[in-house]
């Protein structure tokens, strides 16, 4: 007799796809089931999720780094599923995905409108985009991705501190963030699928946890200098030399040679930032990498940077980071190398 069916869990990837997140999510999901027992009483056990890889054609490509991939079947050959997941599809950070990607987009519509839960992984979450999927909607994707979103996808609300944006999961919608969120991801599509139970033993058996800090510790600030306003760019080269100096948004002022009000209207226009926002995210990048060589002394670094208030500068790093000085130093310093 026929056992119960599967849930059916279609992987989406493309050349533009990470290997590391594609075999990384195949393999941890088709062992749910197998290798817990296997590893604890000798025993394989049973698989318990239908695990498929789909691309546009269902022919065999290589993804990043020249990686054979074989998928099951092109999206189109595949009518049903209970989850999908599109896998990073990278894009440089100032490039977005229009035009590409035609029959997986239509696809995705397809499987979303049939009450499948579609989910992203990284820049997957660009995919969801063109898609129309997220218009309205909180996404979390790779902090690098934040400018892209915001200037060409306004409808979509871009939320960066999140690995997993669960929002969205009652409307059939799940995004994660940076690159390895798809153990976030993958650990919870488990527990939702199969019990939590299982997404314990396979936690285990991976040395999978999540990201419990989210994803601000690890982002940086994008320094692409934008090419529409000559003015703003010309304030933007000298303050990533001047980050330091007293009243840098007045300097900047002065230096455009603009009303106070017309710059700041100008630059945010530009840049999507409020000139000051803009400069206490320039010190902050500057702080944390001061923290991560051991430049200097925790003590010293807000001075470093231009902020004569410690007490200020500690509870902006906090808000910007989700870190304190110390736990980011405890995080970020000793994953350098030193000679010898």
């Amino acid at each position: 007799m026929p056992g119960p069916e599967k849930p059916v869990v279609a992987i989406v990837a493309a050349p533009e796809s990470s290997p590391s997140i594609l075999y990384g999510l195949y393999d941890v999901l088709l062992a749910v089931g197998v290798v817990y027992p296997d590893m604890t009483i000798g025993e394989a056990g049973e698989a318990m999720l239908d695990v498929r890889i789909v691309n546009d054609t269902g022919d065999p490509f290589r993804c990043f780094g020249n990686v054979m991939v074989e998928p099951h079947s092109s999206v189109d050959d595949m009518h049903r599923a209970d989850v999908v997941i599109v896998c990073d599809m990278y894009t440089p950070i100032h490039t977005a995905l229009r035009g590409r990607y035609p029959r997986q987009i239509a696809w995705l519509q397809r499987m979303h409108a049939g009450g499948a839960l579609v989910t992203a992984v990284c820049s997957g979450a660009l995919v969801l985009a063109e898609a129309g999927l997220l218009d309205g909607r909180e996404c979390a994707t790779h902090w690098a991705y934040r400018d892209l979103i915001r200037e060409e996808y306004p409808k979509v609300r871009f939320f960066g501190s999140a690995m997993l944006n669960l929002t969205h999961e009652s409307e059939g919608i799940i995004t994660a963030g940076g690159v390895t969120a798809w153990h976030d991801l993958a650990l919870y599509l488990i527990a939702r699928l199969c019990g939590r139970e299982h997404a314990v033993r396979i936690a285990k058996v991976y040395l999978l946890e999540g990201h419990d800090d989210g994803q601000l510790p690890f982002a940086a600030m994008s320094r692409r200098i934008q090419k529409h306003d000559a003015v703003v760019a010309r304030c933007q080269e000298w303050l990533a030399e001047n980050y330091a100096c007293d009243s840098p948004v007045a300097a900047m002022a002065g230096h455009s040679g603009l009303k106070p009000r017309t710059f700041a209207r100008r630059f945010r226009a530009a840049t999507g930032y409020l000139p000051m926002e803009y400069v206490h995210d320039l010190r902050i990048e500057e702080a944390k990498q001061i923290i991560e060589t051991g430049a200097c002394g925790l003590d010293d670094v807000g001075y470093a940077v231009g902020y004569e208030d410690p007490t200020f500068f500690r509870r902006l790093f906090k808000r910007k980071t989700g870190l304190t000085l110390a736990a980011y130093r405890r995080k970020f310093a000793g994953l350098l190398l030193t000679g010898t």
